[in-house]
């Protein structure tokens, strides 16, 4: 299962933000924000608290742990880029360009606990289909009717039980 979370006009640059996002990506969602409190970039921030929004998203939708999260996938794309204009020599104009981003994060859980998940689900179908054939077996009386099998010999003829036994009489 997925979870996905946005941030859309972060006025930070996307080439500074990409730096932050970088460190993160792949990493379990508690090695994440530990890597993003140590990091002394002003992107950190907002990234961290993108992921711990991510992460309400996900135990509030589906109340899966913060230990079984990973960041699968995080990238950053460039947003609307706000342009100002400074005096310079000669009565020019130089354009400062004043860029913005959007981060878009996906989490999903950790291999282990896939694994896990599917383990216990195979034995709970295995159960239940054990309970199943339980009943039906204790429900319907066994009648005793001769089973003819198909047994297959080297001449590839397909031959019955009964008339192997009546070949050897």
């Amino acid at each position: 299962m997925e979870w996905n979370a946005t941030l859309k006009n972060l006025r930070i640059s996307p080439r500074k933000t990409r730096l932050v996002v970088d460190a993160v990506r792949g990493k379990s969602v508690k090695d994440a924000l530990a890597i993003l409190d140590t990091l002394n970039q002003k992107s950190s921030i907002p990234v961290k608290k993108l992921i711990q929004s991510a992460v309400a998203n996900a135990k509030k939708q589906d109340s899966v742990l913060e230990a079984q999260l990973q960041v699968s996938s995080i990238f950053v794309d460039a947003g609307l880029t706000l342009k100002r204009f400074r005096p310079r020599a000669f009565g020019r104009a130089y354009t400062i360009r004043k860029r913005s981003s959007h981060i878009t994060l996906t989490l999903k859980e950790l291999d282990i606990v896939k694994k896990r998940k599917a383990n216990t689900e195979a034995k709970e179908t295995s159960e239940k289909s054990a309970v199943k054939e339980a009943i039906i077996t204790t429900a319907k009386p066994k009648t005793a009717k001769a089973k003819t099998t198909t047994v297959k010999n080297p001449a590839k003829k397909a031959v019955t039980k009964k008339a192997l036994k009546d070949s050897d009489k």
